[in-house]
């Protein structure tokens, strides 16, 4: 008789796999999108300079008591600037914010009785912030580029300007000339840390509470929950394109806080330690798969891709991740996508040239930088666009807002609900209306919160010269210069741009059938006198008496003359691209 086999022993349960580690980042928004190159901004001591404008606002009789929030006029008064820069830094604040935050006007309201008390209000706590990091200072652009053979036929290229830039400066002919690749994320992101590492402590002390009979030293500050929110403005926690967690939400001294019964203030010096602590692990990260990268593989790009911001090194777009979307080095091509293929809250354009690119989604933010030669057409912007270091290039958009710095021989057909912002070393820059429509248009404006009724684009704003936030050295006294302002393009000139209508999108047929923003009388009635001599050479043609052979003649002319033109302008390659998508 055969023994029974021995019950089988339960496996154990296998301990789940161990969480990634939660590494602290930077907010991009604010780094990029940002900063403002008024000298009023950037104080010689910052610590002390917003330690007393916070105190005066705070103190102010149209702060919010409970919200602690003030309107621009306060700011404006209190900073000793200009309505118009203290206008400019709240919507700035706003575009950038960690929250989705929107100025509210509203004239009806109870404070709005003459004292200036208008409701168009941002934190003060968020506004001393704002204006400390107004010390940053950018990562030098790279000299050079990845595939610097392919684009040295066509950046920098001959100009119109070559004349006039002898007349600059040698610093500033130079800065005209040199070819800049953006850094990688990678790069700037260890930058941004570092900066925030090396001032953590006077910012802490900005959100920072006294206690009583503690003295006035580092000792006496102690930071609320609340307080630490503020933070959120430059940092979070969470992997890229992963949920973002707010710091307050993974700090260990108020984790699984009752949210009826709030959290005791803890020392600020506390506070700065955990920071540091893990501004110190990211860093280390960071290097750590740098140097991976360098020693398994050639490629420099791949380094973005590790961390989750993936660099097309191809002339194609890539997104890594939720968190952003490059489209690097189109050259000759006409490059299209659509909301599907843009799962992204950042898209950058770098270093395209002689191409067409549409991106006709919605987006929050686009950079375009080191582009020349090009038509580029953006759908629907919600939070900024910025257009920089940009040659002989054409851009369409419908956007919240939009800022130029250091371009040259460019046309901004523009749909903004901000006044445009120019800043930089610019030459002969025109701005003119919106020029264009495809079906999804006014589906993605409502998505990202642009108005067709409230277009800027005639009002732009001219700051310095020279940026601060360069890391560059400049000379003495150049900063103080204005930068030269974009000009009306001339209604003679202006033509709509037809995107075919074979890229409607995919999430239905659309109800756009024409531009949603109302052109202004003068460019409207060019635009019908243009109509009317197209219909009427239609009709003189038509009518035309003419013998078979001469007709002929004619047809042929009219095709030499339109081939010469497409071969001229460029658009022969846009033609045969956009056939090649049928």
């Amino acid at each position: 008789m055969t023994e029974p086999p021995p019950p089988q022993q339960p496996e154990s349960p296998q301990p789940p796999p161990p969480e990634p580690p939660l590494y602290i980042h930077t907010r991009r928004e604010p780094f990029e999108h940002g900063l403002i190159p008024l000298q009023k901004l950037i104080f010689t001591d910052p610590t002390l300079t917003l330690t007393s404008l916070r105190d005066k606002l705070l103190q102010h009789p149209c702060c919010h008591p409970k919200h602690h929030s003030i309107n621009s006029s306060v700011f404006a008064e209190s900073l000793q600037i200009s309505q118009e820069h203290a206008r400019l830094v709240f919507e700035i604040i706003s575009s950038v914010h960690h929250h989705d935050l929107d100025l509210v006007v509203n004239d009806n309201n109870e404070a709005n009785d003459g004292d200036n008390c208008a409701n168009v209000n941002v934190n003060v706590y968020d506004l001393v912030v704002f204006l400390y990091i107004q010390s940053y200072k950018r990562l030098l652009p790279k000299s050079g580029h990845r595939d610097s053979a392919a684009v040295a036929d066509v950046w920098p290229s001959t100009s119109a300007f070559d004349g006039f830039l002898s007349a600059l400066t040698p610093l500033q002919l130079a800065r005209s000339n040199v070819r800049r690749a953006m850094p990688s994320q990678a790069d700037e992101e260890a930058h941004q840390l570092s900066y925030i590492q090396k001032h953590l402590g006077n910012i802490l002390s900005l959100l920072a509470d006294h206690v009583e009979g503690q003295g006035e030293g580092e000792d006496s500050l102690v930071l609320t929950m609340e307080s630490l929110e503020h933070l959120s403005f430059l940092m979070y926690f969470g992997e890229k394109g992963s949920n973002r967690i707010p710091l307050s939400q993974n700090a260990p001294f108020f984790a699984n806080s009752d949210p009826d019964m709030p959290a005791a203030p803890v020392p600020a010096s506390q506070v700065h330690d955990w920071i540091e602590q893990n501004i110190s692990s990211t860093l280390e990260h960071i290097s750590e798969r740098a140097a991976v990268k360098e020693n398994g593989s050639s490629n420099a790009s791949d380094q973005d891709a590790m961390m989750a911001d993936a660099y097309a090194n191809t002339p194609k777009a890539s997104a890594g991740s939720k968190s952003s979307s490059y489209i690097e080095g189109i050259s000759k091509q006409s490059y299209v996508k659509q909301p599907s293929e843009l799962k992204s809250s950042f898209v950058k354009i770098i270093n395209c040239h002689e191409s067409v690119i549409y991106l006709l989604a919605p987006m929050k933010y686009v950079t375009v930088y080191g582009c020349s030669d090009a038509t580029i057409v953006l759908g629907a912007v919600g939070k900024a666009v910025r257009i920089e270091h940009c040659e002989r290039v054409h851009v369409i958009s419908a956007a919240k807002r939009i800022c130029i710095a250091n371009c040259r021989e460019c046309v901004y057909y523009l749909g903004v609900n901000q006044q445009p912002l120019i800043v930089g070393d610019n030459h002969k820059l025109q701005v003119a209306p919106y020029n264009t429509f495809y079906p999804q248009l006014e589906e993605h404006m409502k998505e990202v919160g642009i108005v067709a009724s409230v277009n800027r684009w005639d009002e732009p704003i001219a700051l310095g010269l020279v940026d601060p936030h360069d890391s560059i050295s400049h000379p003495a006294g150049v900063s103080d210069c204005q930068t030269e302002s974009a000009t009306h393009l001339e209604p003679d000139q202006f033509t709509n741009f037809m995107i075919p209508n074979w890229f409607e999108g995919e999430d239905g047929p659309g109800s756009t059938q024409k531009n949603p923003f109302l052109l202004p009388d003068v460019y409207l009635s060019s635009q019908q006198k243009n109509d009317k001599n197209l219909v009427d050479v239609k009709q003189i043609l038509k009518e035309s008496q003419l013998e078979d052979y001469r007709k002929r003649e004619l047809t042929t002319a009219l095709h030499v003359y339109f081939k010469d033109w497409l071969y001229a302008s460029g658009s022969v390659r846009q033609l045969y691209c956009l056939q090649g998508e049928q």
